[in-house]
């Protein structure tokens, strides 16, 4: 049976099945959820609004064997940004919803009753919409405990915390993994419009439903066997990754002087050594955790871990760089403990890891809260967002609008969105991914630093302009095709050292669906995708003047290297030359 798109109206509480356009049929994540909203959504629509709509679309690849290719990708207008949103992340969500014959599933329009949130529950060809009060206030541990109980733990659940009903712009929303906790679907502020559109969690039901079907089963087997092979036998997916996660990064970045330090002002940190992936692995070890899982099945590189505290009890997992670095290095915060903590109370109440590091390293600059006091920072999560206490929307509403209500100068953000970990005047490469890519300030979106500073691909010089608008590019366009295909973006590191990944990968994709697609099929897939992007973008609004990186970067030099960001305008422009 042919997959199928799920149609869900909040506005009637009704739903629909239907067959899948033939424009449609080739492409999903990025480019199905992105070629949805760019059709369906007007671009000057408040986000929040009754004409925004949320698009969950599987990978290309999602629910067959291949390697790493359990990313669920969802796109809408953000209401942090204002532009396009795609958010994609692992978990359990991809393979179910492909093995369902779920194409795609949009959620539009707003509920009539303001004051009651529901459970959408998806199985083969139906959708039911209830009201489900006793989970309104509840956390995301609870909702998916609830879920499992209720459902067992094949489900799929996707779930908002107390500062998505509230609409926050730094609420995402939680995704359940295969050992029954949180990933995220993290950036743009897109737990807001689950909430506005009065959603508290979503489960999806394959039952016994297996959808995914290859067309030359054979072909798809030798493709995998080869693009495994390519995972495992790279130095970074599948001997560091692996090892130390991907906080393996904070020594690296930091010994290139490209650690975001003090809400930006340096690009080293004295606590790098504290903050770093082998401190971490040690710290697993001794206490019993696991250095070594994934966040989806079929994941070979297993960069994720569970992290306990020093009595053996379970904190978090999948206790990232990002996170580290947000609330380490850029805000401060010298005890890794303290971190993991913040991280279990994030996951808990669904808050960007990246988005909320940066407004609290800008809070302290304005002088909100002392850097690198983490009591002041779990006082807040737990007692001020979730109450929606004033402090508590100032810090939900993210790094720019806290840097416009305290008078900062030093706000590191693009297009509203806070800057991830890797300093723009240090490594050239990614802050032209960051004023470039319409998502806002995204590292996954053109991943520069694999050739800035990790020598994938070959070198380009991190300080230098030389070459790192064609570097960004080309990655921002690799990236958008390897978002659709469902596929985690550390493929990419193999993907520019050997000769037989690529192609491999897309024996898969033909092998599967009964294509003929060629390297250049795949390279214009990711450049109409970026496109069609940017084309919703300037219909919202946002012009060349939001492609630009903050003005304090122009005029501070970042220490040690004294780095400036000296890129005129008509050098960002020239990106879109394409």
């Amino acid at each position: 049976m042919a997959d199928k798109i799920y149609r869900v109206r909040m506005n009637d509480l009704s739903f629909s099945v239907e067959d899948v356009p033939k424009e449609w049929l080739g492409l999903g994540g990025r480019g199905l959820t992105s070629t949805i909203v760019a059709a369906e959504v007007d671009p000057e629509c408040h986000p929040l609004g009754p004409n925004n709509k949320m698009v969950f679309a599987p990978g290309l690849l999602s629910g067959t064997a291949a390697a790493n290719s359990g990313r669920t990708s969802l796109g809408a207008k953000s209401p942090l940004t204002g532009g396009i949103k795609e958010s994609n992340s692992g978990g359990t969500s991809a393979g179910i919803m492909a093995k369902l014959g779920v194409k795609a599933l949009i959620i539009e329009g707003l509920p009539e009753e303001d004051d009651t949130f529901y459970h959408i529950h998806v199985t083969k060809e139906h959708v039911t919409i209830e009201p489900i009060p006793e989970l309104v206030g509840k956390e995301n541990f609870e909702v998916l405990d609830t879920m499992l109980e209720r459902y067992g733990r094949k489900v799929a659940v996707f779930s908002i915390g107390t500062p998505g009903e509230q609409r926050m712009l730094i609420s995402n929303i939680s995704v359940k993994d295969p050992q029954g906790k949180i990933r995220s679907l993290g950036r743009g502020g897109l737990g807001a419009v689950m909430g506005s559109k009065k959603i508290k969690v979503i489960t999806v039901d394959a039952g016994d439903s297996k959808e995914t079907y290859l067309a030359d089963a054979a072909t798809f087997r030798a493709a995998n066997k080869a693009f495994t092979k390519a995972l495992k036998e790279n130095p970074i997916s599948g001997e560091g990754l692996p090892a130390f996660g991907t906080d393996i990064l904070v020594n690296i970045i930091n010994e290139a002087g490209g650690l975001p330090s003090m809400n930006f002002r340096y690009g080293t940190s004295e606590n790098a050594e504290e903050l770093s992936g082998e401190h971490v692995a040690e710290n697993i070890q001794e206490r019993g955790g696991k250095t070594t899982h994934g966040c989806h099945a079929g994941c070979v590189i297993q960069c994720s871990q569970v992290y306990n505290d020093k009595d053996g009890n379970y904190v978090t997992s999948g206790f990232e760089y990002e996170m580290i670095w947000a609330f380490g290095a850029n805000y401060g915060i010298d005890d890794i403990d303290t971190i993991a903590h913040i991280d279990h109370i994030m996951d808990d109440i669904g808050v960007d890891a990246i988005e909320t590091g940066v407004t609290f390293g800008v809070a302290a600059e304005g002088g909100m809260l002392p850097f690198g006091d983490g009591e002041a920072v779990i006082k807040i999560l737990t007692e001020e967002i979730p109450n929606g206490t004033p402090t508590g929307r100032v810090i939900g509403s993210g790094a720019g609008n806290v840097g416009k209500l305290y008078g900062v100068v030093r706000v590191p953000v693009v297009k509203n969105q806070g800057m991830p970990a890797y300093e723009p005047r240090a490594i050239k490469g990614q802050g032209i991914t960051y004023v470039t890519t319409p998502m806002g300030a995204d590292h996954t979106a053109g991943y520069a630093v694999a050739t800035n500073i990790l020598n994938s691909g070959g070198h380009i010089d991190p300080l230098k302009k030389e070459g790192q608008v064609e570097l960004s590019r080309n990655l921002q366009i690799a990236s958008a095709a390897i978002d659709s295909t469902g596929m985690c973006i550390f493929v990419a590191f193999p993907a520019l050292d050997d000769p037989a990944c690529l192609p491999a990968l897309i024996d898969m994709i033909n092998a599967r669906f009964g294509a003929e697609l060629t390297g250049d099929d795949v390279t214009n897939l990711g450049k109409n995708i970026l496109k069609l992007e940017h084309a919703f973008n300037l219909k919202a609004g946002l012009g060349k003047a939001d492609d630009r990186i903050p003005e304090f970067m122009k005029y501070e030099t970042l220490p040690p290297h004294d780095a400036i960001w000296d890129f005129t305008n008509e050098e960002i422009d020239a990106f879109w030359d394409f």
